[in-house]
């Protein structure tokens, strides 16, 4: 068990690297410089895939290459007593953002808001919030309570839309076509309130809506001014799935898991965001 009070410190310092990052207008990013990027979907507590992406983004080697990992929290994994391990994957995520600053970029989904804003989510019988407190409290005792601040620190500096200079688009998922009215990129910029993810509010759609069909899909993108988009929230047997040659959907919360590894340097060309989809199998 690594140190809590060292761990405590690194949190908090991931959560800073990400609030004064080049390229941050309120909660979107846009980044400038790199070569590529590499996009895993939803984590869930999945270590073992984790260590996969990270063998494939080889982040040590690529100097030039960026990662971003999206939605960590609510998994399966559980401690004797039942609660949730899932912040082990939310504390290695701060250790890589401090190891490889402005490289490497946590992206959450609906399961970190619904977490922060205390949307309960139930799964299998199981309340999610209440088993990942618990299993913060398992590992940090009498700190969990500062450990749960630290994380909702470091889930609130995060971008929630990220964009590379060949105009990819990142983010967990996007407004259903009857919500696309209400989405406007300068909620965003503006740094969102709470009301903004609130069921009807601006960016709920963001997070919670499923609607990937093509015509959806490109007015998002031309309100979002990119050309291409990566998002998760959708469970895939097959890892990912390219909705269209301008939409991946990346899931990484079992085997076979699926990310999207692209130049950020250079346009992607006809065969647009599909051609970069990398299957992980077991």
């Amino acid at each position: 068990m690594p140190d809590p009070a060292k761990l405590l410190l690194q949190i908090h310092r991931a959560a800073m690297i990400q609030n004064t990052q080049s390229g941050r207008s309120g909660r979107l990013l846009d980044l400038a410089a790199g070569d590529s990027i590499l996009v895993a979907g939803d984590l869930h507590g999945q270590l073992d895939i984790l260590r996969r992406i990270l063998l494939l983004a080889d982040l040590s080697n690529q100097k030039s290459r960026h990662l971003v990992l999206q939605e960590v929290l609510h998994g399966p994994f559980t401690y004797e007593d039942g609660s949730d391990k899932s912040h082990q994957a939310l504390d290695l995520v701060a250790a890589l953002i401090c190891q490889y600053a402005g490289r490497v970029h946590f992206l959450p989904g609906n399961h970190e808001l619904a977490q922060i804003h205390g949307r309960m989510i139930m799964k299998s019988d199981r309340l999610l919030n209440r088993v990942f407190e618990q299993g913060v409290q398992k590992a940090y005792g009498p700190k969990a309570p500062e450990f749960l601040e630290a994380y909702e620190t470091l889930i609130e500096s995060s971008p929630l839309a990220i964009r590379t200079p060949n105009r990819i688009l990142l983010t967990h998922s996007l407004p259903k076509a009857g919500a696309l009215d209400a989405f406007d990129l300068s909620l965003l910029k503006m740094g969102p309130v709470r009301q903004d993810f609130a069921t009807g509010g601006g960016l709920y759609g963001l997070f919670w809506d499923r609607d990937t069909t093509a015509d959806t899909v490109a007015r998002f993108l031309e309100k979002c001014n990119s050309q291409w988009l990566v998002t998760g929230h959708i469970p895939l047997e097959t890892g990912f799935e390219i909705r269209s040659e301008r939409h991946v959907i990346v899931d990484c919360h079992h085997l076979p898991a699926g990310v999207v590894l692209a130049p950020m340097d250079k346009e992607l060309g006809p065969q647009g965001i599909g051609a970069f989809g990398v299957r992980m199998d077991g």
